[in-house]
């Protein structure tokens, strides 16, 4: 594990959870439905404070029927940044976190789904990172893609990175 899935994470429904709950419980979702479609992304937003907090939004949905989200918000201590020096380092970071906890939890769900007698039907395949082709974050949109393809997944930008643009973006 790594720093990204250490200490608690958040849902509306149960609250405080661990990683390895996380895991369980969207894998019992999975379970409730065995004949539907799941996706599973990933995105991160960040206040835009010098020391700013980075909620990271793992979203699963039961395509056409609604989903649920978890939540961890990951602190800049915790980054071992003294502070943010631009918004582009900010952005950068975004991502590099959504990677990492989309890397980790791919394995875990996996290992998770492995066990089960039925094997459900889902793809865990887009990072959703808080850019766009409007506004300043345009010019990194290379940048940031090549990143998430880096890590073995599709990138989405807005208006379609909901969990990153407006889940992770509540909680910021």
């Amino acid at each position: 594990m790594n720093k990204i899935t250490n200490g608690k994470f958040f849902n509306p429904t149960v609250g405080s959870i661990e990683f390895d709950d996380v895991i369980m419980e969207m894998t019992n979702y999975m379970i409730e439905g065995p004949k539907e479609e799941y996706d599973i992304v990933v995105g991160c937003d960040s206040s835009s404070e010098s020391k700013p907090h980075f909620p990271v939004a793992v979203v699963i949905l039961r395509k056409g029927r609604g989903g649920r989200f978890f939540l961890k918000k990951t602190d800049y201590s915790v980054l071992s940044k003294t502070k943010f020096g631009s918004w582009k380092e900010r952005i950068l970071e975004e991502v590099f976190l959504s990677c990492q906890l989309a890397v980790t939890m791919k394995e875990e769900l996996q290992k998770a789904v492995g066990r089960l007698p039925h094997r459900p039907n889902y793809e865990f395949q887009y990072i959703h990172a808080d850019i766009g082709e409007n506004g300043i974050t345009k010019d990194m949109i290379k940048e940031v893609t090549a990143l998430i393809r880096g890590n073995g997944f599709k990138a989405k930008v807005k208006p379609e990175a909901y969990a990153a643009s407006i889940i992770a973006d509540r909680f910021t």
